[in-house]
């Protein structure tokens, strides 16, 4: 018998009967291992039934005393004789909200009793009572809160994010201590039922982005949602743009900062991983140990990522360029010895260049997916065994390796991976271009890029909105430059004074 078929057998209400309710959770969780079924006793002589339905896999330490810490309220006999003690005092007791030392919730339905059963919760039947007690006792294991991996700082908070989505709220809450920090929950999936959190700060957020966004997201209750990447799709612009639209983060202070700034986050339960968005160019530049530093080291490494952006993206279509169509742009001596060593290549530098750029993606993508002891080793052998066999084979000059590896290692400069991966697609039109066109082809990739930027939105907010002429003030005060903390916390406290 499917699933589905038992799904349609399952009564609205719960039946009187345990023996019943019994029947059809074993055929809802038929081949399930975990499964724990427990009937019990109590009442005069013992004469009334009861049972705890739960899953041992995820009430890890089940303690069978909360139908007991329940019943304590009512008599001081714990499931005993206590001719006071019917299954008619406890469903009044329970109906009317009865106080007792763990909360329980009243279920009406056996849809709610099969959720909470697959949500870790011990559900509680009572012999001829049309309702059933839910407790939560969910304690999976999940990861302590440890320093992130993906985002290192030498300054700063080493807290991460974890897969417990209430550990993850609880970090922001710690962090915003105001009723304004809001956090709305919904469940997507018919399977999964996974929990997907949004917040924002109320006083602080721009209402059209909220608005959109609250559209976008929840397009996604129908579909099973396993991680909070998956949510990208349905809450940026263009999906075929190479440029992304959103940003993660695993660290609690960044995603502050960003709720600070009007933004909205985005978390899914079983996922590290904190989606901010709307997600503007020159944001993917910036880290949060930009503010942890002095100002004029920070505006330092800020230009040095604008450089680094501009050789990852341009580099060797640059040197495609040159060396095919303007040899006259380069400086007598080096044009000599780039000559000199491509003088026994068999292939025209965009060949050159597309195979050495395939090695080192194949080399890069290697070293990610290999175990972690291993992978950087095999990366660091790989290069530099490839790149000497390449040039003592005359496949690859001196200077196309040099080039390649400086490409390479200006990517990893890229404080986001996700903006690293839109360089990595665009170099290689870039090339193409290159080859084909010379320098002329070059502009033509430049202005396209450009015009697709200057017409992409995240949410409302026009993509380049901080490069804007009317935006001169802020861009010399935390775009290419980083003013003094004095200075930004007092604009965006008046900012928020303001909204």
């Amino acid at each position: 018998m499917t699933n589905e078929s038992n799904a349609s057998e399952l009564p609205e209400s719960v039946p009187t009967k345990i023996s019943e309710t019994i029947s059809y959770i074993e055929q809802q969780f038929a081949d399930c291992h975990d499964l724990t079924i427990k009937q019990w006793s109590f009442g005069p002589e013992l004469k009334y039934s009861a049972c705890s339905i739960f899953l041992d896999t995820m009430s890890v330490g089940y303690d069978q005393t909360y139908m007991k810490s329940t019943v304590e309220d009512l008599s001081p006999i714990l499931a005993g004789t206590d001719s006071n003690l019917t299954p008619e005092k406890i469903a009044e007791f329970l109906d009317s909200d009865g106080i007792s030392r763990h909360t329980p919730r009243i279920l009406t339905s056996m849809e709610q009793i099969v959720f909470h059963l697959t949500d870790g919760n011990v559900i509680i039947l009572i012999e001829g009572w049309e309702h059933a007690v839910s407790y939560q006792t969910a304690s999976v294991q999940t990861r302590a809160v440890s320093e992130p991996t993906m985002e290192p700082v030498v300054f700063g908070p080493h807290n991460s994010t974890i897969e417990d989505l209430k550990t993850n709220i609880g970090l922001l809450r710690s962090l915003i201590r105001t009723p304004k920090l809001k956090f709305k929950s919904f469940l997507a999936g018919a399977k999964s039922r996974r929990e997907i959190v949004y917040g924002y700060l109320s006083d602080a957020v721009n209402v059209e982005d909220l608005k959109l966004f609250e559209e976008r997201i929840k397009k996604v209750k129908e579909h099973e949602i396993l991680e909070t990447t998956y949510l990208e799709e349905w809450v940026e612009e263009s999906i075929y743009s190479p440029f992304p639209q959103v940003r993660y983060t695993e660290r609690p202070d960044v995603a502050t900062a960003a709720l600070l700034r009007g933004k909205i986050i985005a978390l899914v339960q079983g996922s590290p991983t904190i989606m901010i968005c709307p997600g503007l160019f020159v944001e993917y530049f910036t880290t949060s140990e930009d503010y942890y530093q002095r100002t004029l080291f920070s505006s330092m490494i800020r230009w040095l990522r604008f450089i680094a952006f501009m050789f990852a993206l341009t580099l060797p279509s640059l040197y495609i360029a040159l060396t095919t169509f303007h040899a006259e742009l380069i400086p007598t001596v080096l044009l000599l010895a780039i000559l000199d060593t491509r003088e026994k290549i068999p292939f025209p530098a965009f060949v050159e260049a597309l195979l050495m750029e395939f090695f080192f993606e194949l080399l890069r993508e290697a070293g990610i997916r290999l175990p972690r002891p291993i992978g950087s080793a095999v990366s660091i052998v790989g290069a530099l065994v490839i790149g000497q066999a390449a040039i003592q084979a005359n496949i690859a000059s001196p200077i196309m390796v040099i080039v390649v590896a400086l490409t390479g290692i200006a990517s990893f400069a890229m404080p986001q991976y996700n903006m690293a991966i839109a360089l990595r697609i665009l170099r290689f039109p870039l090339m193409m271009l290159a080859a084909t066109l010379g320098g002329f082809g070059l502009m033509i990739g430049y202005f396209l890029i450009f015009l697709h930027m200057s017409k992409l939105k995240s949410l409302s907010q026009p993509y380049l909105l901080l490069l804007e002429p009317l935006e001169t003030r802020r861009l010399f005060r935390d775009v290419l430059l980083r003013s003094p903390l004095k200075v930004l916390l007092k604009r965006s406290s008046s900012n928020r004074r303001t909204n």
